[in-house]
């Protein structure tokens, strides 16, 4: 019999078969191709989420520039090929990923030469998986014996009409695939990325994103219709939000959505109490952001500046005459300074919901928090520092970040406090 060939790549269109494609990209970006870079993974978890959100039309080089690499929207990708460059390292990573045999039964993704948009391929079956694959195994131990998580049955697309007249086993295979999915949880236990987010993940609600907003009088142009060429200047009341704080909202946004929560964003001007109470909320930016000033007042590490705002600091309740975690604001405008973040999550007990903050004291230090919120590695490093029971508890930590040429260098933490 000749090998089957891949004709086409498989579209994954139920939530399961999105799961598999994700916990498939958690078994890549695990490996020592890729866990130790802090780009690679970055750029293929925001690919894998806008492919499986069908939104590959924003798989271009000049946006991923933009979100991945924080270059300016009309940076000239010819004489900036960073986008290119980490896509070609890529595909040659995921290649050398799968010329190792042990990796043959797992889900395939490939970075097409020429593309972004990543594809999926089931195992010999470039479709997706077939109906023989829901054949339920004799015993739990055997299912998980036989295949790793990324290979686990999935129900095929719903559009294959002739699967309506079997629903009954189905549902049955679904509830299969439940319970092996819990006993791998159990066993192995999820990423530690996942367990951060999990009590989000779980909530029955989107989570909201409350980000800075600046509000300012400017002017737009409005272009005539019939004649594009004529405009007018109008004076406008604009709203602005500043693109360092995009990064993380992007970041964090992208992560959640790999995890199949949806989530919707508020200015800080706009957001109420009454919004915070009916959902967990991510709070991004610190001294532009009230509510994150209000949020981190009564925590252990929290933001205070003098009188006149020229230094501002994290101060450590514990040490309050300590400012060694502070920011010169004239040091700060020569573009080479050190930057400091706040990443805590906790329960605020006057809205009684899940908060997540991750501010910096400068933009710096917000993108330095916005890039160790989705950061694997880096959590796992941190939480290793604390008791294993942390992702029951509250835990708050501080960023340090050297910024050069107002581009910030990586995340490293200070302290780690849990309670």
């Amino acid at each position: 019999m000749q090998p089957e060939q891949v004709t086409e790549n498989w579209t994954p269109c139920s939530e399961l078969e999105k799961g598999a494609v994700q916990q498939q990209l958690e078994l890549l970006l695990a490996s020592p191709l890729f866990h130790s870079s802090k780009r690679y993974p970055s750029f293929l978890r925001l690919v894998v989420a806008r492919a499986l959100a069908g939104q590959t039309d924003q798989l271009k080089e000049r946006i991923l520039g933009v979100e991945i690499f924080d270059r300016p929207a009309d940076y000239d990708t010819n004489t900036d090929p960073i986008v290119r460059v980490t896509a070609a390292e890529i595909r040659k990573r995921i290649e050398q990923y799968y010329q190792d045999p042990k990796h043959k039964h797992e889900i395939r993704m490939i970075l097409p030469a020429g593309s972004y948009a990543p594809q999926f391929y089931w195992p010999g079956h470039p479709s997706g998986p077939p109906l023989t694959s829901l054949a339920l195994p004799n015993d739990a131990s055997d299912a998980l014996n036989a295949q790793p998580v990324a290979t686990l049955p999935v129900v095929p697309r719903s559009k294959r009409n002739f699967l309506v007249r079997r629903v009954p086993a189905l549902a049955l295979a679904a509830l299969t695939l439940a319970v092996v999915s819990a006993a791998l949880w159990h066993v192995s236990g999820p990423p530690v990325l996942r367990q951060f987010w999990e009590p989000f993940v779980n909530s029955p609600n989107p989570v909201l994103i409350c980000v800075a907003d600046q509000s300012q009088y400017s002017t737009i142009r409005l272009r005539d219709a019939a004649d594009p060429s004529h405009e007018i200047t109008l004076p406008d009341t604009m709203v602005a939000l500043i693109i360092d704080d995009v990064s993380p909202l992007v970041n964090v946004a992208a992560l959640l959505r790999t995890y199949g929560k949806t989530s919707r964003v508020l200015g800080e001007s706009n957001t109420t109490l009454t919004d915070l109470r009916r959902a967990p909320s991510i709070f991004i930016g610190a001294f532009d952001n009230s509510w994150t000033l209000r949020l981190t007042a009564p925590l252990r590490f929290h933001f205070a500046n003098d009188a006149a705002m020229n230094k501002l600091w994290i101060e450590d309740r514990a040490d309050p005459g300590d400012h060694h975690w502070m920011m010169d604001r004239t040091v700060q405008q020569t573009g080479t300074y050190s930057d400091y973040a706040i990443v805590a999550r906790f329960v605020d007990p006057n809205i009684e919901q899940l908060v997540v903050v991750g501010a910096g004291i400068g933009r710096g230090g917000t993108v330095a928090a916005g890039e160790f919120l989705v950061d694997e590695q880096r959590m796992d490093e941190t939480v290793k520092r604390v008791s294993s029971d942390w992702k029951r508890k509250n835990i708050e930590i501080v960023l340090e970040t050297q910024v050069i040429g107002d581009r910030s260098g990586p995340p490293r933490v200070s302290a780690v406090y849990v309670w």
